[in-house]
């Protein structure tokens, strides 16, 4: 039986959130890194597996999946993982699973990964100054998503959909980090619920939250250095 190929990059969130959970639940994997920043992602070889050159996607022996969501659902059901990460049994606790991971896209994914990049990607590549008045209406997109967590998400439950971890706050926590990588952590720690919430699931992701996040920490440490040229050396 052929190992399970995971082509990711960690700087790409979704990339970050599937190969934790891989790891986490011990799911045997071959290793296809690709670096996006070095154009890996759109070599002839990869494109055959995703036409859109997008990471993270999976070959499962010829099968294969580009959406981290899709992904994940599917992993949950193959490997018949514990129920809290995607409940199948329960089809209310999935429906508020369901709820967040239909949601997310157009609010914390979209916006927190809007932030990062007019602050690095869209100066890198149009060598121009940062748009600031784009910069802060992000943020303040993200106060809005990060309100919206914490009143209609999270209220009084330690997880965002219930008592335990699932793939929502996975998806979540990796979305929210790549504001650290700016030093706009802030937008979201500000807010005492998800910072204990935040702190919780960095906790229960351990060890494997550490080490997936490592690029995200080494471009926290070069901005607001020299980070275009050093960002290309990463």
């Amino acid at each position: 039986m052929s190992k399970l190929k995971l082509y990711y990059d960690l700087m790409s969130q979704p990339s970050r959130a599937l190969y934790m959970f891989v790891k986490k639940n011990r799911i045997p994997f071959e290793d296809k890194a690709l670096a996006l920043r070095r154009g890996e992602h759109k070599q002839e070889a990869y494109k055959k597996i995703n036409p859109l050159q997008l990471v993270p996607a999976i070959d499962d022996g010829g099968f294969i999946l580009t959406e981290s969501v899709a992904i994940l659902q599917y992993l949950c059901s193959k490997y018949d993982l514990p129920e809290h990460w995607y409940p199948r049994k329960d089809l209310k606790a999935q429906a508020k699973v369901n709820e967040y991971l239909n949601w997310q896209h157009a609010n914390t994914r979209m916006n927190c990964a809007m932030v990062f990049r007019h602050l690095v990607v869209i100066p890198r590549e149009t060598k121009k100054p940062v748009d600031w008045e784009q910069v802060n209406l992000m943020k303040k997109r993200v106060s809005y998503v990060v309100d919206h967590l914490d009143k209609s998400f999270l209220r009084d439950k330690p997880y965002l959909c219930g008592n335990e971890v699932s793939v929502a706050d996975l998806l979540c926590i990796c979305e929210l980090m790549q504001l650290n990588a700016v030093h706009e952590e802030q937008l979201y720690e500000s807010n005492p619920n998800i910072k204990a919430w935040s702190d919780r699931v960095k906790n229960r992701l351990n060890p494997e939250f550490e080490e997936a996040h490592k690029i995200v920490y080494r471009v926290r440490d070069m901005y607001k250095t020299v980070l275009a040229p050093s960002f290309a050396k990463l």
